[in-house]
């Protein structure tokens, strides 16, 4: 094998931005943020987050609501 052409190897901390729960994996990068991890991701917890549903769902009847609005006129 070749010297000094290999990317360094880190322990890379990884830092969830959605609960703040920090892992250490193997990484070429000292430290890794991701916005949804294992212990918060609805698909691991079994929990819904009605938070992002309920945000799209008040966009569309807004969205609704004014093109109604438009019709009128």
């Amino acid at each position: 094998m070749k010297k000094d052409i290999h990317p360094a190897y880190y322990q890379a901390t990884v830092t969830c931005t959605t609960c703040g729960t920090s892992f250490v994996v193997g990484s070429t990068k000292k430290s890794i943020n991701v916005d949804t991890c294992s212990h918060c991701h609805s698909f691991y917890t079994g929990k819904v987050n009605l938070n992002s549903k309920t945000g799209r769902i008040d966009r569309f009847n807004r969205k609704a609501a004014a093109a109604k609005k438009t019709e009128s006129k």
